[in-house]
């Protein structure tokens, strides 16, 4: 398939990147789609939420989508992420680090999945792979996130029975564009910028704000929590890719107890509802956060998936 000159990507057999806009969004999504890989990086979210951040770029040739920004563990150092599409990977990668030696660029691919070293390795020469501890992805089954059943999710199954003893109006709603401005109050008023958060954590206040202000631009499906006379205490929103949910967003009102754990499994059982074939939740990396570490590890995931920097060999 071409893409032409109407969708601001080309395809051509060099590489020179441009900023991601919302137009390439349609022609991102089956490339995407088709990654062999569960990490958020090969996302809409992952990408469009962590775009600026990162100083992402891209170009799609032959069907391969190209990715240009900086290391994960140093915003000083240029690297690419691994190339996902048509393209044979030994092809794509050849390609890539041409552009580098033409441009002087040391050819750093940054938050390499954990199940591609071994394919990357048979394909090209590799220098160096280290690991990137603080940004693996934490994957969960999705049934026991929908129900908490069990001796292990007992903690967060008495959270949501005390949320509802609390507060048996409780009302789960889809994130909608009637009401995505009562989310957007709701972000505003319990996410202060802090001189304790990390530098991360403000930006994702802002690029939350930006997602939920072009909610239709994205490919996201999402839902909040209210409660009648205090109004919304929770909201989320995420995508799906194959037989994964990809959670992007999760914000919740933490003096209301139990507001996080009942919105968390509500949307779980809602995107089962709506994708039969889910089996499993990936709620992102801790992006070096202690406190954000301890909180995805309290729901048990089932696996850590990791990620690494990979400096391709002469």
């Amino acid at each position: 398939m071409l893409y032409t000159q109407s969708t601001a990507i080309t395809t051509r057999q060099t590489l020179t990147f441009a900023p991601f806009t919302p137009a390439d969004i349609p022609a991102l999504l089956p490339i995407l789609s088709a990654s062999p890989s569960r990490t958020c990086d090969f996302t809409i979210g992952g990408i469009y939420l962590w775009k600026d951040y990162f100083m992402y770029s891209r170009q799609i040739v032959d069907g391969t989508l190209f990715i240009k920004g900086v290391a994960e563990d140093n915003l000083e150092v240029p690297a690419f992420s691994l190339p996902v599409g048509a393209m044979p990977l030994a092809e794509s990668l050849g390609l890539l680090r041409e552009h580098c030696t033409s441009n002087g660029i040391r050819p750093l691919l940054s938050a390499v999945p954990a199940d591609r070293l071994d394919e990357i390795r048979s394909s090209i020469n590799v220098a160096e792979v280290s690991e990137l501890p603080d940004w693996a992805d934490y994957l969960y089954e999705i049934e026991p996130m929908a129900t908490f059943k069990g001796k292990k999710m007992s903690k967060k199954r008495n959270h949501v029975n005390r949320f509802y003893s609390d507060h048996p109006d409780a009302i789960f709603e889809p994130l909608t564009t009637g009401n995505i401005p009562d989310a957007l109050s709701f972000l505003r008023n319990h996410s202060t910028p802090s001189p304790d958060k990390s530098i991360t954590a403000d930006y994702d206040i802002m690029e939350t704000a930006y997602a939920l202000d072009h909610f239709d631009d994205y490919n996201f499906e999402g839902a909040l929590m209210r409660i009648p006379d205090v109004g919304v205490v929770a909201f989320t929103a995420g995508e799906v890719i194959g037989d994964t949910l990809y959670v992007h967003i999760e914000k919740m009102d933490h003096d209301i107890n139990g507001s996080g754990e009942t919105m968390s499994s509500s949307f779980c059982r809602y995107m089962m509802e709506r994708h039969q074939e889910l089996r499993y939740v990936n709620r992102e990396d801790s992006s070096g956060d202690p406190g954000l570490a301890r909180a995805k590890e309290a729901y048990h995931p089932v696996a850590l998936l990791r990620k690494y920097n990979v400096l391709l060999g002469a």
